[in-house]
């Protein structure tokens, strides 16, 4: 069992057990004796660092996303040219959720419970995780147009549309798989999945090269 002589180690072992009990359950159904018999730590021991389920449940949000974020700012603070640098972006958000594909149904528990007024944790999320992340690819995306490597999109529709595609085939994996009658969650499915999403985001984004640009510069002809 775990002890307050590894605090450390029983912190994340229950972080990541109660991640797993709220994506099944929600932070109504969850039972904190559950959480403690994965993480194999008593209950004392439990509200010890965490003095209540609502409490534990916010750690918990703020692990799955603080994770995302810094996972995909390594990409966003790269000095990759605009074409690169949002693919990189996209296929580190793509594997994060890959690597943690409970966080797809907890980022949807949330949500509804957001929707619902029930969330005291929404605000806290979207000023600490969601918009930093959001104005650095509307960054990106505003700074791929103006030099000509992107279509004209606008970010308040495109960045979702990048990351529910991303996020929907985790989540809807138990749908697909008697839709499509294999199961979307082997490696090669989801390796397949990668380039999917990377060749439709490219194809919907980015700008054709035209070889007669230069050509066009250097004459003095502007189009």
């Amino acid at each position: 069992m775990g002890s307050r002589g590894q605090p450390e180690e029983s912190r994340a072992a229950i972080l990541q057990a109660a991640a797993k009990e709220f994506a099944e359950n929600g932070i109504a159904g969850a039972r904190t004796d559950a959480i403690a018999r994965e993480a194999r730590v008593n209950k004392a021991l439990l509200y010890y660092y965490f003095k209540d389920k609502e409490t534990l449940y916010g750690a918990v949000l703020d692990h799955a996303f603080s994770g995302m974020k810094t996972n995909v700012f390594r990409a966003l603070d790269s000095d990759l040219p605009p074409r690169e640098k949002i693919m990189a972006y996209v296929g580190a958000y793509f594997d994060f959720i890959a690597s943690n594909q409970i966080y797809p149904k907890l980022m949807q528990r949330e949500m509804m419970r957001a929707r619902e007024g029930n969330s005291i944790h929404i605000d806290r999320l979207v000023k600490t995780y969601f918009q930093p992340i959001y104005r650095r690819v509307g960054e990106l995306l505003h700074k791929g147009i103006a030099e000509g490597e992107f279509r004209k999109v606008d970010p308040a529709h495109f960045v979702p549309s990048m990351v529910a595609m991303i996020v929907f085939y985790f989540s809807s994996a138990p749908v697909m798989q008697r839709i499509v009658r294999f199961n979307p969650l082997t490696p090669q499915r989801i390796a397949e999945r990668r380039a999917a999403v990377m060749d439709f985001i490219s194809a919907a984004l980015f700008l054709p090269c035209s070889s007669a640009a230069p050509s066009s510069r250097k004459s003095g002809v502007h189009q």
